[in-house]
């Protein structure tokens, strides 16, 4: 609905009183004052028509982030203004809301359609406009050059940190592969050895047992590791069966069968195997043959699982880099943030180093939230790469995450320069109801 507009009023508003009454004359022939009941004002992404400038009643401005509505600002202050007041700059950018106005009771406004205040600019204040179309295109090519260098440079970094992970377990791969192609070698040639030895049928049955045994002991030994005491105190014993029983060079295998979970009752075992099997006078030279082609089963088996844990160690670097760049990924999406936090540990673990002690307290009843993971991933960057050159290579990096009523906090600390960063991520988007 439609008012008459008064010149007066309009000097009563910041945005119009420093113009002449001619110029106040001009905006209240050209615009118009409109009642507007509560409700919806113009919406974001439409063509930006008009120019508004609240008089009496109370507004709220939003922003759309992916399917939820953000408030940024509520007010009753007369004179604020929104709509399209960037008209000015013409075609050169694109004419359309860049946010969302609500009445939240009948308000009043001036409003000038979008050309008219365009041609009130440009005739009003060139100067001022020139200026204003400095600064506006100057600071968008100046945010643009230097957000492509600081991508480019921290692209340059993770990825250098991602090849020197990378290569730590490809390499290992390559040396577990040539050994165990000497492995291989040397279990071929035992075996010819074996089949010399005139074994029959029934003890040669007998060692390929053994050897599935072997290497199901091994698969079974992967998951427990000895420290290095009890591997010691192992091989002590597992040596001296070995020399008791007149296997040459004992030393040498006794590590092989302990690093592939076989004791000395395992050991036993074998021998008891063999005794049913080989006549008495050629059983210490067939122990000595068996146990040497079992040692050369059982670091096949190790090799093996080497290049699996290699391999997989190789796959998660991989996935960490799709999770942390998102990759074939929506921008907004739905996410875990631990996910976040882990695939950005992985890509600065080159960074990070073996001196700082990384401490994840997560609370993991929290749910998933909707965000930007790209965005997300690119502040734990920075965080965290501040935390680390704070520490100096040294220290105790504490990642936490818990609820604050409504909000989802994620903080990151350090032990260097006193220094405690956090981040608090909430808002009408990541409210769980």
């Amino acid at each position: 609905m439609s008012k008459l507009c008064s010149a007066d009023e309009l000097r009563g508003l910041f945005l119009f009183e420093k113009l002449t009454d001619d110029q106040l004359n001009w905006l209240c022939r050209e615009g118009r004052v409109e009642l507007i009941d509560s409700g919806m004002v113009y919406s974001e992404g439409e063509s930006a028509t008009c120019f508004y400038v609240l008089l009496e009643g109370e507004v709220v401005l939003t922003r759309q982030v992916g399917a939820d509505n953000v408030e940024v600002n509520r007010t009753s202050d007369r004179g604020v203004y929104g709509g399209a007041f960037m008209a000015y700059l013409g075609d050169r950018i694109p004419q359309a809301y860049n946010n969302s106005m609500r009445a939240l009771r009948p308000s009043r406004f001036f409003v000038l359609d979008a050309d008219k205040f365009a041609a009130l600019m440009r005739d009003w204040f060139p100067m001022a406009v020139h200026l204003l179309e400095g600064l506006f295109f100057g600071t968008k090519n100046a945010q643009q050059a230097i957000g492509q260098r600081e991508r480019l440079l921290a692209l340059g970094s993770l990825t250098a940190g991602l090849a020197h992970e990378l290569n730590n377990p490809a390499a290992a791969a390559v040396r577990a592969t040539a050994a165990l192609r000497e492995r291989v070698a040397g279990m071929r040639n035992k075996l010819g050895y074996l089949a010399a030895g005139g074994y029959d049928r029934s003890a040669l049955e007998a060692l390929v047992g053994l050897q599935n045994e072997a290497a199901e002991r091994v698969s079974k030994a992967k998951s427990t590791t000895l420290g290095p005491l009890e591997a010691s105190d192992a091989e002590d014993v597992t040596a001296d069966w070995l020399d008791g029983h007149g296997v040459t060079r004992g030393w040498e295998l006794a590590p092989v069968f302990v690093q592939g979970g076989m004791d000395a009752s395992w050991l036993d075992h074998v021998e008891t195997t063999l005794a049913d099997v080989v006549p008495a006078d050629a059983r210490p030279a067939a122990l000595d043959s068996s146990l040497r082609w079992l040692a050369y089963t059982v670091e096949s088996e190790l090799l093996m699982n080497e290049i699996e844990d290699s391999a997989s160690r190789v796959s998660a670097l991989v996935g960490a880099a799709k999770q942390y760049s998102q990759m074939d990924r929506a921008p907004y999406q739905v996410v875990d943030v631990h996910e976040l936090l882990d695939s950005t540990l992985v890509m600065l673990a080159a960074k990070i180093g073996p001196d700082i002690t990384i401490v994840k307290d997560y609370d993991r009843t929290l749910p998933e939230i909707p965000a930007y993971p790209g965005e997300l991933n690119q502040v734990w960057t920075n965080l965290i790469d501040n935390a680390v050159s704070a520490m100096q290579g040294a220290g105790t990096l504490t990642i936490r995450t818990a609820r604050d009523d409504d909000f989802l906090l994620v903080e990151i600390g350090d032990t260097g320069c006193t220094r405690d960063l956090d981040l608090t991520i909430g808002s009408d988007r990541t409210r769980q109801e």
